[in-house]
């Protein structure tokens, strides 16, 4: 996974948490204590998300035009 910008992360994190808040099952297999420890946050379970590399989200970058 190539570097993401502050600005992206914190994008990728609010737009998962969201998506874990409303219902959208988790990607990780937590056992209940951990749910537990972080008091079922969806914040922190979409960090740990992005953190392991397995969101379903892309990220489109804006390419440089060419000047000829």
């Amino acid at each position: 996974m190539e570097e993401l910008t502050k600005y992206e992360k914190a994008r990728l994190i609010g737009a998962r948490a969201l998506q874990i808040s409303m219902g959208a099952p988790l990607l990780l297999d937590l056992k209940e204590e951990d749910l537990e420890k972080i008091n079922y946050n969806p914040i922190e379970i979409a960090k740990m998300e992005l953190e392991k590399g397995i969101l379903p989200i892309t990220i489109k970058r804006p390419m440089p035009k060419k000047i000829e």
